[in-house]
């Protein structure tokens, strides 16, 4: 039995995504090229941002902060990921799975609320560009980022607290390749009515609060770049909010994907899918989203490179 949770089940088996052998080693290839990228990614963004001032910025302040949650994001499910595409039974204990399932929670809700704020700045730096110091402060911006990770931890704590007081008899094959809250969720052979209430509340809360900053944020962006009268002007606004409005459009598109359709056998193929997108993709992709178009970042490289030849 598992320690302190009155359960039967020990270990879960993951299906993984997919059961077909010949795909095996192809998947793994592709998983470890998608992973040294997003570590390599990440790094050099937080390292550019550490070592050079002129990106000692509000806006390079929540990009550090992103590009350190994508890195301890991915690194929550690839590696036990590349280890299953090499081994016959994909097995995680039960305290791994529980472990697993938390930090999910943790990262995807940071990853959320880092977003949230990175939207709010984008709104403060074109609306009311000559307040954005005054707004923007250092106290703000560690004050939205302290928030981030503590409503990030209760989320984390509230569902994890709610999947240990499940019991799990028999059924321990996990429809997924990581330890996910609706497949997990699904094996339990004991009510789950309060943990779906949770899931549900935070879910909510989780999804209305981000939505409705982000949405009247840019409402009010391109209504003010709109009045532009130069349309060289409102080109740079705009090109200045493509890089966020690209990486909000990948995270939140595949997260609704998975969790706000009906759930269903058929439907499960299509899920894992997404969960690919906002699990490996999208960790991979906000370094080259917000790095290829910025001339800060380029000269930053440029001067680290310097400095290291």
């Amino acid at each position: 039995m598992a320690p302190g949770n009155g359960s039967f089940v020990t270990e879960f088996i993951l299906k993984g995504l997919t059961d077909r052998p010949e795909l095996q080693l192809p998947l793994f290839l592709l998983f470890l090229l998608m992973y040294m990228v997003t570590v390599l990614g990440n790094l050099s963004l937080v390292t550019l941002i550490g070592l050079n001032s002129h990106l000692h910025t509000p806006m390079y302040f929540f990009l550090f902060n992103l590009s350190l949650v994508d890195l301890c994001y991915s690194s929550v499910f690839t590696p036990k990921m590349l280890m299953n595409f090499l081994s016959e039974k994909n097995i995680i204990s039960y305290v791994g799975c529980m472990v697993q399932l938390s930090f999910f929670c943790f990262f995807v809700l940071c990853e959320c609320y880092v977003l949230t704020s990175m939207a709010y700045d984008r709104y403060v730096a074109i609306c009311k560009p000559l307040l954005y110091n005054v707004i923007m402060s250092p106290n703000v911006c560690l004050s939205l980022m302290l928030g981030s990770y503590l409503v990030a931890f209760s989320g984390a704590m509230a569902h994890t607290g709610c999947m240990l007081r499940l019991t799990f008899c028999d059924a321990n094959i996990i429809n997924h390749y990581f330890c996910d809250l609706l497949p997990v969720l699904q094996l339990s052979c004991t009510s789950t009515y309060i943990t779906e209430y949770v899931v549900f509340i935070f879910g909510v809360v989780n999804i209305t609060v981000p939505s409705l900053t982000i949405f009247i944020s840019y409402g009010f962006i391109v209504s003010s770049i709109l009045q532009v009268s130069s349309a060289k002007g409102r080109s740079k606004a705009f090109s200045t909010c493509t890089s966020h409005i690209t990486a909000l459009s990948l995270f939140f598109g595949s997260g609704a994907i998975m969790y706000l359709q009906p759930s269903s056998a058929e439907s499960m193929a299509e899920r894992k899918i997404s969960s690919v997108f906002y699990t490996n993709v999208v960790p991979m992709m906000n370094p080259l989203i917000y790095s290829l178009r910025n001339q800060d970042v380029k000269l930053a490289l440029r001067k680290t490179l310097g400095r290291m030849l």
